[in-house]
């Protein structure tokens, strides 16, 4: 038997290390966790967030309604209540074009040095 070297050995993420993937504040998710009643994290101790990988797709949905999308935190709510698994496969479909958006950009710089 081989050791898989792709498993995510991290299971739980800090509150600053999700709001440093997003680019949002702490307060932010705080508040997110009070407008989407979906996104509960794991708390310890004195209130102690720990978000595991399913909590951070919930995030990942709701960032791209709100902060790229633009949806005010209403809208986002009813649409992820009516719609959710056309909002989830938008949010995977614009994940992947800004994931290949980024490697022509490597792509492109490296062709660049070669000229």
């Amino acid at each position: 038997m081989a050791l898989n070297t792709n498993k995510n050995v991290k299971i739980y993420y800090s509150i600053k290390e999700v709001a440093q993937m997003f680019d949002v504040r702490e307060s932010t998710l705080r508040y997110w966790e009070t407008e989407f009643p979906h996104l509960k994290p794991k708390t310890v101790g004195q209130n102690v967030r720990q978000y595991t990988e399913k909590d951070i797709e919930q995030i990942r949905v709701i960032h791209n309604l709100v902060k790229v999308r633009g949806f005010k935190l209403a809208a986002a709510r009813k649409m992820l209540n009516k719609n959710r698994a056309g909002v989830d496969k938008n949010a995977d479909i614009l994940a992947t074009l800004i994931n290949v958006r980024n490697e022509l950009k490597e792509l492109k710089k490296h062709i660049d040095g070669l000229v």
